[in-house]
Order: structure tokens, then C-alpha cells, then sequence
């Protein structure tokens, strides 16, 4: 073992002073810096750089900027209040489960996809869901577009093979395409099969012309039975989502007794327009944001929240 003589000590002595020399040092220039006292009173101190204080101010530029677009966009769409901007989705997805009285036979012992009208949340959040592929207005796609209002997409290939393109717009623009059957059949009337059928051969469909299997799917009608279910289990389905309101040009329709709307709450409308009702997609958005944001609520993203 090495033994520590005399000139070790001194020489450590030494090396503590220094040090501290250099800390005292450190601390005086710092503190002259930050007191602008390191030139002369008639030169002005370097222009201190400071990241964090720059990334604030452009932060809130963008927010700034980001609002007066929403405000503009609201004004230009014949809003009556600028739409809320919907919260954070969740770091932790809530758990889904099938509504009390929505189930059938065996439905979890076989694992089959929750059946639901609303998601679990305390947010004050809803989603709109749109059905079928009717109405292709290009005004419903800049209107959604300009107001950076979410939705998700049902569709049913006899509606929408006469312009796919419609569609591949829409996605582009972020919105989830998903399954609503290939013809919109009352599915309790068909065999397993035949189900399977619908169901499967929509999931080729939008496989095949957007280039995703869904995990979503909504029987037409809102009606099912366990085969429905199997059948879209089978064919790669995860959810079930139905809804609790349905929203058109002049009104809403409730599935609760109260008649209002409530946080995580699915609202339907479809892809129709003046051939169907006294007003065409726009009519009917406008009809949906006035009375969620005058109730204080957002519209969340449904495929954040699964």
C-alpha cells in the first residue's frame, strides 16, 4: 500500500486553493455579466442569449396566430362562436367497455368488440362520426379543413365506388376511414356468412383502395346480433362504436332521456346533403359546433381515445 508523505498534502492543499480561486473567479464574472457592469457605462452590455425565454415568445406567436386563424375560419363558416380546441389526448387510454343491455350471448366470454355510445372520460369532449358516403361535398372537406375540426368516417362501398377520390382527400386530411358493409344491409336478417361477407369484404375494400384495414366498425342501423359480432371479430374488428346523439341540418335526435349531450359522448350524422335534407354538409356542421361549443364542449379525435 502506497503511504501519503508530506509533499502530497501540500500539493493537494495547492490544488484545493486553485480551485476555489477559480469558482470565485466564475461567480464574480457571472454576476458581472448578468449586471451589464463589464464594460464601460457608455457601452452597452452583449445581448444575453436566451433560448428558453425565444422558444416562449414563439410559442405563444404561434398560438396567437393559431387563434386568429380558428377566430377567422369561425367568422368565415357563419359560426356563432369560434369552436373549443379539444384537450390533449389521453397519456393513458381509458378502457372500453361494452354499454349495460348493448351485449350478446357470450359476449365476453368469446372476446367479441365492445359495443359503446360513449367514451370514458371526465373532459368535456365529444365525437362526431359521419356515415355511409352519400354526399360528396367538396365545401364539407375545406369547411373541416379550415376549422381543424376531427372526425371519423363509416363508409359503405355501394355509396362510395363512384368516387373513391372523395374519400382519399379526406384521408389525407387525417381523417380514419372505416367499416359500415359493402351495401348497408340489416345485418340480424343475414347468415354468419353472409355477414362475414359484408364485413370482410369492406375491410378489403379500404385496404385495398386506402391502403388500411379498420378497426372500426358500426353496423348499419345500429342493428347486430352475435353473429354481427363474430363476424367483425373475425374479420380484424377491435370496437363497435355506436352513438349517443345524431345530429342533421334543422335538429338533434337523443339516445338519454335528459336530451343533452354528456363528456366522451359519440354523435352521428351522415354524408348527405340537399337531396335528403333542407341543407347540405356544411348546414349540418354548423347546426352540430354551435350547440357543442355553446355548451363548453370540444371535439376530440375518436382513435385518440381507443
Amino acid at each position: 500500500m502506497r503511504v501519503v508523505v508530506q509533499n502530497d498534502k501540500i500539493r493537494t492543499r495547492r490544488l484545493r486553493r486553485a480551485t476555489a480561486i477559480r469558482a470565485g473567479i466564475a461567480v464574480l464574472t457571472a454576476a458581472a455579466i448578468a449586471s451589464g457592469c463589464t464594460r464601460g457605462d457608455d457601452e452597452a452590455p452583449p445581448p444575453l442569449k436566451a433560448p428558453p425565454a425565444r422558444a416562449l415568445d414563439d410559442y405563444a406567436a404561434k398560438l396567437r396566430a393559431d387563434h386568429a386563424a380558428r377566430v377567422a375560419a369561425a367568422q368565415r363558416w357563419g359560426l356563432k362562436e369560434t369552436p373549443l380546441r379539444p384537450p390533449s389526448p389521453p397519456a393513458k387510454k381509458p378502457t372500453i367497455t361494452t354499454r349495460a343491455g348493448f351485449e350478446v350471448d357470450e359476449h365476453e366470454e368469446q372476446g367479441l368488440p365492445p359495443v359503446f355510445t360513449t367514451v370514458p372520460t371526465d373532459q368535456k369532449v365529444v365525437f362526431l362520426t359521419i356515415d355511409d358516403g352519400a354526399e360528396k361535398d367538396p365545401a364539407f372537406l375545406r369547411m373541416m379543413t379550415d376549422l381543424r375540426i376531427p372526425y371519423t368516417a363509416f363508409l359503405s362501398d355501394y355509396l362510395i365506388k363512384e368516387d373513391y377520390g372523395y374519400f382519399q382527400q379526406m384521408q389525407a386530411r387525417g381523417v380514419v376511414l372505416n367499416n359500415h358493409t359493402l351495401n348497408h344491409p340489416y345485418l340480424p336478417d343475414l347468415s354468419y356468412s353472409d355477414q362475414k361477407h359484408e364485413i370482410c369484404g369492406m375491410q378489403d375494400v379500404i385496404e385495398k383502395r386506402y391502403g388500411t384495414r379498420p378497426l372500426l366498425f358500426r353496423p348499419p342501423y345500429g342493428n347486430y346480433n352475435s353473429d354481427t359480432l363474430r363476424a367483425a371479430k373475425d374479420c380484424g374488428i377491435k370496437y363497435v362504436p355506436l352513438w349517443n346523439e345524431e345530429v342533421f341540418v334543422d335538429h338533434w335526435d337523443y339516445r338519454e332521456w335528459d336530451r343533452d349531450i354528456h363528456p366522451g359522448d359519440i354523435v352521428l350524422s351522415h354524408f348527405r346533403g340537399t337531396d335528403d335534407w333542407a341543407g347540405g354538409m356544411p348546414d349540418m356542421i354548423r347546426v352540430f359546433l354551435d350547440k357543442v361549443t355553446a355548451k363548453g364542449y370540444a371535439v376530440g379525435r375518436l382513435e385518440d381515445y381507443l
